[in-house]
């Protein structure tokens, strides 16, 4: 299928958000509180053509997602770029071509193409400013056959997530990171 296809498949962030069962408060408190600086507008209105469009690989379980996808939308949003959302594990056949590392369907992915469906750009999961906070985090964690592995791995991602959506300098590391990318 071609990605003007997965695109048309997609839906609009409204509809993607008004169908959210978790992450939704954290994603809205980001969308909402998101500050650009006067030079990221000029940038993302002059780098990004106004006739691309975007797909959006997500899933509202994924905290990574309740960040980086309100940050994407509003860059979107500023540079006229039309985004559809598709679920991941409901289209595998596309993220399978969008693998993290070659092994890992880690999310979200954004893929932009042009008006003829070119890709152009794709970004994501997320900035290595918080691929290190996850591996800082992850590297505190007690050995996987550890009795405490699991609770402590969902305590360091809890944490992570109120971090990451309540922490503006952490949404500056992903507009810088889509700045550096383009």
């Amino acid at each position: 299928m071609t990605l003007v296809k997965w695109f048309e498949k997609g839906v609009p962030f409204k509809q993607y958000v008004d169908n959210m069962k978790v992450n939704k408060e954290e994603l809205l408190n980001v969308y909402e509180n998101l500050e650009f600086h006067r030079d990221d507008i000029i940038f993302f209105q002059k780098k990004l053509l106004n006739k691309w469009k975007g797909i959006v690989l997500t899933a509202d379980w994924c905290g990574d997602a309740a960040l980086c996808v309100p940050v994407l939308q509003r860059i979107s949003e500023i540079s006229n770029v039309e985004l559809h959302y598709l679920i991941r594990d409901e289209n595998l056949k596309l993220m399978d071509q969008y693998l993290t590392n070659g092994t890992s369907r880690a999310i979200p992915i954004f893929i932009f193409m042009d008006q003829d469906g070119n890709e152009k750009l794709v970004w994501g999961p997320r900035s290595k400013e918080v691929q290190q906070m996850v591996e800082s985090g992850r590297a505190t964690l007690p050995p996987t056959d550890a009795p405490d592995f699991q609770e402590k791995q969902l305590q360091f991602y809890k944490e992570f997530k109120e971090k990451t959506t309540s922490d503006p300098e952490i949404w500056r590391t992903v507009i810088e990171s889509v700045k550096e990318k383009l």
